[in-house]
């Protein structure tokens, strides 16, 4: 059996995605053959291609834009839909992660893969739809089994067991294990970190988009 581990975050480095399928990787162990593949732009290589083909299995993994998938996946996708994948017995997994706490604010965004899987022919075997994304990114080099991600690598165990297993079941989700006024406060802080390096003021996090183009114009 081979996994294709799929990044398909836009981020070069540090990337939620990233340290979620590192964590998947972690369970999965030596069970099986594993093919990691990133995808940062809306045109698929050659070289991509073959390593998506040695795999019966693909686990795509991405952080959610606007309740969907980022454009860049979605053309991938797109490519991928005219190659004759249902010949092969393809199963496709998700792991959908969002600024949001709660997990289930992935769910559009995974049914989209869902309706992708029906189309193109494959087997859609079910997703991880993953809140608190923020607190996943810093926290990259703490241990997996303690701290923010602790119950995100509970549900990550089970769900490397049903693709071990080539399992199908409904969409799981979880969060970062920390209650959810503490993720907001935390957010929050960073927000103001952030406008403050570009030049901005923690008021401009209040203004309204109309706003902000009446401004510039006068």
């Amino acid at each position: 059996m081979t996994v294709a581990l799929i990044n398909a975050s836009p981020k070069v480095k540090g990337s939620s995605s990233g340290i979620l399928l590192n964590d998947l990787k972690a369970c999965l162990g030596t069970k099986v053959d594993i093919e990691e593949i990133c995808l940062r732009t809306s045109k698929l290589t050659a070289e991509i291609i073959e390593q998506l083909k040695k795999a019966d299995t693909w686990v795509v993994a991405f952080p959610l834009y606007v309740d969907s998938l980022p454009s860049h996946l979605l053309a991938c996708l797109k490519q991928l839909e005219k190659m004759t994948w249902k010949n092969k017995n393809l199963n496709v997994y998700g792991i959908a992660n969002c600024g949001f706490y709660e997990g289930n604010q992935a769910e559009p965004a995974l049914n989209v893969l869902k309706n992708w899987c029906a189309k193109a022919g494959c087997a859609y075997k079910g997703s991880l739809g993953i809140g608190g994304g923020g607190a996943i990114a810093v926290s990259g080099n703490t241990s997996a089994k303690a701290g923010p991600r602790a119950n995100i690598f509970k549900a990550m165990k089970k769900f490397a067991d049903r693709i071990v297993k080539k399992e199908g079941e409904v969409n799981k989700y979880a969060t970062v294990a920390f209650p959810r006024f503490i993720y907001k406060i935390a957010a929050q802080n960073s927000w103001r970190k952030m406008i403050k390096a570009n030049g901005g003021k923690k008021r401009d996090l209040n203004r309204r988009l109309d706003t902000y183009l009446e401004g510039s114009t006068n």
